[in-house]
């Protein structure tokens, strides 16, 4: 009968702490949430003399969106991306970990929505900035300060849930012009 019971004890104690696991909130906390954004300084992606810095983000609202031509997510999020650029929402690149001639052809053919994106063939600036993984998308607010991280796809619900809010709060008409065109007014 011993032989019975203690199986079965221990699959209850396991799918406890299953159940309680569903029951735990799933994001992961940036600790560079509420801090001034890191610095960085890139070659860019279309062209290898220009650099892409840091000091592009300074005095404007702006989103840092990690991405790479090998990330399968990262193509699921890529049209909002571009219609988000095309209403005036000023996006950065962080290419990590790829290829430019595969990133430059990616940008030629889904359209290109960053103001500059910067080539990161080893990840250091992307591992600066905490990501963990492709796509991450970041706002980082006109003071220099990030405002939030979001891990996954960035898509029309995660705007509106996530970061409207966020661009409500922390910007004025001069900070956020394409705050109305992307609903947040």
């Amino acid at each position: 009968m011993l032989r019975y019971v203690v199986p079965f004890a221990i699959f209850a104690v396991i799918g406890l702490f299953l159940w309680r696991g569903l029951k735990l909130d799933p994001t992961v906390p940036s600790p560079l949430v509420g801090k001034p954004a890191p610095t960085f300084s890139l070659p860019d992606v279309e062209d290898p003399a220009a650099t892409v810095s840091s000091t592009d983000l300074a005095g404007r609202v702006a989103l840092v969106n990690v991405w790479g031509t090998w990330c399968v997510e990262c193509r699921h999020e890529h049209a909002f991306l571009v219609e988000l650029a095309r209403a005036g929402v000023p996006i950065f690149g962080l290419n990590v970990r790829d290829d430019r001639v595969a990133a430059s052809k990616w940008l030629a053919q889904l359209g290109d929505p960053y103001v500059s994106s910067g080539f990161d063939p080893e990840g250091r600036a992307a591992i600066a900035w905490g990501a963990t993984a492709a796509p991450e998308t970041f706002l980082v607010g006109s003071d220099g300060t990030i405002l939030h991280r979001h891990i996954s796809p960035l898509t029309a619900l995660v705007w509106q849930r996530d970061f409207v809010p966020l661009l409500r709060e922390h910007c004025g008409p001069s900070d956020c012009p394409f705050l109305a065109a992307v609903g947040g007014r």
